[in-house]
């Protein structure tokens, strides 16, 4: 899943283990588990991330590769947020290899306006994670979690300011992502995915992968979708 940040990757990534029965693997959710724990790693990072900042090319390819050299991982996988830049790309490309699998990249194209209005209008339960918005998932009763009673917190990263500098910074490192897909892959769908509501925008996703996509075990088959795509808003490159 490709997209800046707030573009709804890890709903649509969400969508995608409930179809294809594999598993999810999203960076951000790792390192934030490392700084949960208070690991060595959560401790080298905290400071970069409550900035906005990337983590390291070399970590973060680190944990991607312990992940999905894991059991759960044998039938296929969803990455969630990574890679950030060419180098993750590249070395990503390496890794799908030594794995025998293949990619199919899914861009989530959202207005940048969109997205600071979705980030910081964000909450989180601190105990079961659910995530709420204001806008397009608001709570039951404001500042509560409908299925544990919690006060809802704010991300740290989805401060205002923070947001902002992580779209700076995705913009001058990570964008370039789409041209490199451009011409490394031939299973890049452009997806619109600034208005329509999820359950929308992940229709035109599985448009996007029905003849790619073996539904009963997520492996790659040899066919592309055309036509169809593009009439549902979605873009093949």
């Amino acid at each position: 899943m490709f997209g800046s940040p707030g573009s709804g990757k890890g709903t649509q990534s969400k969508f995608l283990v409930e179809w294809l029965k594999i598993p999810q693997i999203s960076t951000g959710d790792m390192l934030r588990e490392h700084i949960r724990n208070g690991t060595e790693v959560g401790r080298a990072i905290a400071g970069r991330m409550r900035a906005g900042s990337l983590v390291s090319d070399d970590l973060v390819n680190q944990l991607v590769y312990e992940r999905i050299h894991q059991q759960d991982c044998e039938r296929g996988f969803i990455l969630d947020g990574y890679p950030r830049t060419p180098a993750q790309a590249q070395e990503m490309m390496r890794l799908l290899s030594g794995v025998g699998a293949r990619e199919v990249v899914i861009h989530l194209v959202v207005d940048y306006n969109v997205i600071i209005s979705r980030m910081t209008g964000r909450r989180v339960c601190p105990v079961c994670g659910t995530l709420y918005n204001a806008v397009s998932r608001p709570p039951k009763v404001e500042g509560i979690c409908d299925l544990d009673g919690s006060v809802l917190a704010i991300r740290e990263d989805d401060r205002e300011d923070v947001v902002r500098e992580r779209l700076t910074q995705y913009e001058a490192s990570t964008r370039p992502l789409i041209e490199y897909f451009r011409k490394a892959s031939n299973r890049l769908f452009e997806v619109d995915a600034s208005k329509d509501r999820p359950e929308v925008v992940f229709g035109k996703i599985q448009t996007a992968l029905t003849g790619i996509l073996d539904q009963t075990s997520g492996v790659l088959s040899s066919s592309v979708v055309g036509e169809k795509a593009a009439a549902d808003g979605v873009a093949a490159r």
